[in-house]
């Protein structure tokens, strides 16, 4: 497709075991029996759960309890009686309005056996279920707007849901699947940058385009011709951080901690550290919380002595409670920047005062956007304010949809997306791609403040 994995010049196995049990016979069936470029018609291929690869959604991906009414609602979806399934997977969302799951699962037995196209959504259901939901409420409220608005080209979209479990072998077994299941025109995953890496591999041999709503690792860039993202990547989020701190702070002596268990965190690392450099500043002290004997205190406190004037938490959410240690011992004496996935309701929850001040780079902010008609209906839809994960993730949707709308078969959505003058519209800008398949959009700069939307006390707002 002559897609090329560089940027331009302007921006310097695991098998699934219940699958193979449960699912075996039933799956090569439906997989070996479809035929790609046709819209599904009513398989269960098309509303399957495939963290059971290629059973029905008899269960939910969802770690937790699951209300009387939404297990009745999968059940009945399973067995095909889809008036039932309606009524009670519609009883489930009064109940719990912010269910995603819910609400895919109910777009989808609106259709029945209906002809559909089919796409898949891999999220680290059993592992990082806040990031999970954020992801799926976009996808969920991306599929709605589809079909309330006569689907692709008069047919409505389907919509698959896999549990990668956040493991990188996992993620490359789904895909697999996923790859075989000739009716998934397009995936939007996976969560993080490890798991989108090793899944990327499979997609690309299998020639099945891939949209990551969350993955920002700079070497995503280089992972092949079928693999794009709706977030922008590490080294715009780094320029943009860099330049806060050299420009608004007026530090230039940077102390970072990283993890080297995470190709994201490695690479924000990286992307910092030569922004930095080549515009004038230096990293003084490095430090690796994935070490063996690593202290919070004694780093601080030997970062302080290396003459660092800042901090920069190179962090993921899976080390959440390290960041927030880290801001606890620095009580607010260093400012504090860090990446997107700080972006998380634990910092607010538990970091409290201590993250006060702490500013990060993110691809989108809802206060920056207050008066748009996504905004408001997606207050409406899931009674509260929604963040850049689920913008990314309704944007990755809309964007597969209009390659789907194009040509619905996996070469005509993928050349599709990879088309110099390839644009969707998203939640509340444009989607393009660079030809690396990085999206053409900037990063801004939100902090800490105290506020009273999070219901911690404690809100990110956009930097003035």
């Amino acid at each position: 497709m002559g897609k090329r994995n560089e940027l331009p010049a302007l921006v310097a196995s695991l098998l699934i075991t219940v699958a193979l049990l449960g699912g075996g016979a039933w799956w090569l069936k439906n997989n070996f029996f479809s035929s790609e470029g046709s819209p599904s018609t009513g398989s269960a291929a098309s509303s399957q759960n495939t963290s059971e690869a290629g059973n029905q959604p008899n269960q939910s991906i969802l770690p937790g309890a699951v209300s009387a009414s939404k297990q009745k609602g999968l059940e009945t979806l399973a067995a095909g009686d889809y008036a039932t399934a309606q009524t009670e997977l519609t009883a489930a969302l009064q109940a719990q309005r912010n269910d995603p799951e819910a609400l895919i699962y109910l777009n989808n037995a609106k259709i029945g056996n209906g002809s559909a196209y089919t796409i898949a959504v891999p999220v680290p259901a059993s592992k990082l279920v806040n990031p999970a939901l954020e992801i799926l409420r976009g996808v969920a409220q991306a599929q709605a707007d589809i079909n309330q608005a006569g689907g692709i080209n008069g047919t409505p979209l389907k919509v698959i849901l896999a549990n990668d479990s956040g493991q990188p072998d996992t993620a490359a077994a789904v895909a697999d699947q996923l790859v075989k299941n000739k009716d998934v025109l397009g995936v939007i995953g996976h969560y993080s940058s490890d798991t989108t890496l090793a899944a990327a591999k499979v997609y690309e041999t299998g020639q099945l385009a891939m949209i990551s709503p969350t993955s920002t690792a700079v070497k995503i860039a280089d992972a092949g011709d079928y693999i794009f993202r709706t977030v922008p990547s590490d080294r715009l989020a780094a320029a943009t951080l860099a330049r806060y701190v050299l420009n608004t702070l007026n530090k230039k002596q940077a102390a970072v901690f990283y993890t080297s268990d995470s190709t994201y965190s490695q690479s924000i690392e990286s992307e910092f550290t030569t922004e930095l450099l080549s515009n004038g500043g230096e990293v003084v002290a490095n430090f690796d919380i994935s070490e063996a004997g690593f202290s919070a205190g004694k780093a601080v406190q030997m970062a302080k002595e290396s003459g660092a004037d800042v901090i920069m938490l190179a962090l993921t959410a899976d080390t959440a409670a390290t960041s927030i240690q880290i801001m606890s011992v620095n009580q607010r004496e260093l400012p504090v920047v860090g990446s997107d996935d700080l972006y998380d309701p634990k910092v607010l929850d538990v970091g409290r005062e201590d993250a006060l001040g702490l500013t990060i780079a993110v691809p989108w902010h809802i206060l920056s956007h207050s008066q748009s008609p996504f905004v408001s209906e997606s207050r409406q839809l899931w009674g509260g304010d929604v963040n850049w994960r689920t913008v990314m993730a309704y944007d990755a949707t809309k964007t597969l949809a209009a390659g789907i709308q194009s040509d619905p078969t996996r070469a005509g959505v993928a050349a599709a997306l990879a088309s110099s003058g390839f644009s969707a519209e998203g939640a509340t800008d444009t989607v393009s791609f660079f030809p690396s398949g990085d999206r053409n959009q900037t990063s801004q700069l939100v902090e800490v403040v105290p506020g009273n939307r999070s219901g911690s006390g404690y809100d990110f707002v956009p930097v003035q």
